[in-house]
């Protein structure tokens, strides 16, 4: 039996071992904008009309499950 041996056996070891990245970069960066702006527009509204809108919504959402 013959064992592979210098650049096919590097070649081997590198394609085994090779990490690739589940998702790109573009994706990710459009996820963490979309998030950041949603976060930006609930602070706005936050410091806007007060704690009270979110409570109420809050109890509204509970208020629809039952």
């Amino acid at each position: 039996m013959s064992w592979p041996v210098g650049d096919a056996m590097n070649q081997m070891t590198d394609d085994a071992f090779s990490t690739r990245r589940m998702v790109s970069r573009p994706p990710v960066l459009a996820v963490a904008a979309i998030v950041g702006v949603m976060m930006a527009a609930t602070l706005a509204l936050w410091a806007h009309y007060g704690t009270v809108v979110f409570y109420e919504t809050i109890l509204a959402g509970i208020a629809a499950c039952f």
